[in-house]
């Protein structure tokens, strides 16, 4: 499936020795693919460690829900990184190619509803790219 989320300001709770810490809240968003499709539903965020080098440990937590109106709870861990040029173009606004940045997360999901019960036991991983105000996550099952 691909989700696509509107990131909002970051919240920063400053420097510490590891790096920066701030949590991006998520606005709007929705998700599709060839078996679910919805919307993002509001009170996510992603959890960022802006390292020295200007790499992002991402820690994801956030809740879809599909258009049949079941919920599915997302936790996604990952990095996004690359050389200094790409990474101050990325901060700047500037939309990059993906193949420019390394941009990946692994994902689990949970859910409640019985049609969609496979979801609580598989691993799925995820292919990013930053745009200017949201995120775009390509999501691909691990067979």
């Amino acid at each position: 499936m691909t989700l696509e989320i509107e990131v909002l300001p970051p919240v920063s709770l400053g420097r510490m020795d590891s790096g920066e810490l701030r949590v991006i809240p998520f606005g709007s968003g929705s998700f599709s693919g060839p078996e679910l499709s919805g919307v993002l539903l509001p009170g996510g965020s992603d959890w960022q460690e802006v390292r020295p080098d200007g790499a992002l440990e991402i820690r994801a937590h956030y809740l879809l829900e599909t258009d049949r109106g079941e919920r599915i709870e997302v936790r996604s861990e990952g990095v996004r990184s690359g050389s200094a040029a790409a990474l101050a173009r990325l901060a700047a606004g500037e939309l990059l190619p993906a193949a420019e940045y390394y941009f990946r997360t692994a994902i689990r999901l949970r859910t409640a509803s019985t049609r969609l019960t496979r979801l609580n036991g598989l691993l799925a991983f995820s292919i990013g790219e930053r745009r200017p105000s949201s995120v775009r996550l390509s999501v691909f099952e691990l067979l």
